[in-house]
C-alpha cells in the first residue's frame, strides 16, 4: 500500500564557488556559500516541519555526514541532465510509493510549512499545485499523478517558466491550485529584504 505523502527536495551540495554565483559575483564566494547555507538550514527546518516522507536530492553526491538527519530524510543523487530531467526522476521515484508529491528547491527564504501544508492539502481536490516565483519560475509544483510531460520543452531558467507550466497542466485538463508568490534568493537585493543574520 502506497503512503500518502512525498516532498522532494532538491539541493546543491555547499560548496565554495559552486553555489549562488549570480550573488558571488556581487557579494563574492564565501558570502554566497554562506547564504546558501542559511537557505539549507531554513529549507531543512521547515521539511521537518511537515508530515510526509523527505526525498532529499544532491546535485554533486550524497552526504551522509552533513545537517540532514538520515533518519528523516532519504538521500538520493539527482539525476543528470537539465532541471526537467532533474524533477522528472525526482517524482518518479517519489511516485513509486507514494499518492501525493510535492517538489521545493532550497532558495526561498520565505517558503513556510503552513505553504507546503496548503500545498498538500490541495491536492486532495485538485490535480496540480504551483507555487509561483517573483521571477517568472516556480518556488513549488505538486501532483498526485505522475505527469512527466510537464517538464518537457521547458526553457528553465527564464521568466516563462511558470506560465508554461501551468499551460501545460491546462492542456491535460487538469485542475490546479495556485499558492502566493514568492521571492526566490538569485540576487544581492533578493536577500537584503530578509536582513537575517548569519
Amino acid at each position: 500500500m502506497k503512503a500518502e505523502r512525498a516532498l522532494i527536495i532538491l539541493v546543491r551540495n555547499p560548496e565554495l564557488g559552486k553555489v549562488k554565483t549570480r550573488l558571488a559575483q556581487t557579494l563574492g564566494d564565501q558570502r554566497a556559500l554562506d547564504i546558501y547555507l542559511a537557505l539549507l538550514q531554513h529549507t531543512r527546518q521547515i521539511a521537518e516541519h511537515t508530515a510526509a516522507s523527505r526525498l532529499l536530492f544532491y546535485s554533486h553526491f550524497i552526504d551522509h555526514d552533513d545537517n540532514w538527519p538520515s533518519e528523516s530524510f532519504d538521500k538520493f543523487l539527482q539525476e543528470q541532465g537539465d532541471l526537467g530531467a532533474k524533477i522528472t526522476a525526482g517524482f518518479q521515484k517519489a511516485f513509486e510509493h507514494h499518492n501525493q508529491v510535492l517538489i521545493i528547491g532550497s532558495d526561498c527564504a520565505s517558503l513556510t510549512a503552513a505553504i507546503i501544508e496548503e500545498g498538500f492539502e490541495a491536492l486532495k481536490t485538485h490535480d496540480f499545485v504551483l507555487g509561483p516565483a517573483l521571477d517568472g519560475g516556480y518556488y513549488l509544483l505538486g501532483m498526485n499523478k505522475f505527469t512527466p510531460s510537464l517538464f518537457e520543452d521547458i526553457p528553465w531558467s527564464t521568466d516563462q517558466v511558470a506560465t508554461l507550466s501551468l499551460d501545460k497542466m491546462k492542456a491535460i485538463g487538469g485542475s490546479y491550485h495556485l499558492l502566493p508568490t514568492l521571492s526566490d534568493i538569485d540576487y544581492a537585493e533578493d536577500w537584503e529584504k530578509y536582513g537575517w543574520e548569519i
